[in-house]
């Protein structure tokens, strides 16, 4: 079955602080595999700034809500952030695989869920 939407529930103490240092990583990566990285790398930048700056004040950040291949959502009603595909050539699960390294390698704990129906126009 194709994955259409990856969940990242940040459990126990991580936080979103924990994700400041990986972020850019994390939108760099997930745009190039779906060749929709912005044409102006000061556009990727500042989304990248902005995003972080909220994240290290432990705050909900906008994430990557742009029409696109897939968007970086980080609902406000849980620590949590996923990943949806609104492209049906794209299958989100080695997406997701790269994120959880990103996630694991910066000892941040999480649970994962796909496929969720999470709804965001």
């Amino acid at each position: 079955m194709k994955v259409s939407s990856v969940h990242f529930i940040l459990k126990g103490k991580s936080d979103y602080k924990d994700l400041a240092p990986v972020f850019p990583d994390i939108l760099k990566t997930a745009l190039t595999m779906v060749d929709q990285l912005p044409e102006e790398e000061e556009i990727l930048e500042m989304l990248i700034q902005l995003n972080v700056e909220d994240l290290a004040q432990n705050r909900k950040p906008e994430g990557y809500v742009r029409k696109g291949r897939i968007r970086i959502v980080f609902p406000l009603d849980r620590k949590e952030f996923y990943l949806k595909s609104y492209s049906k050539t794209v299958d989100l699960g080695k997406i997701g695989d790269t994120v959880a390294k990103f996630l694991d390698d910066a000892g941040i704990k999480y649970s994962l869920a796909e496929n969720d129906n999470s709804d965001f126009n």
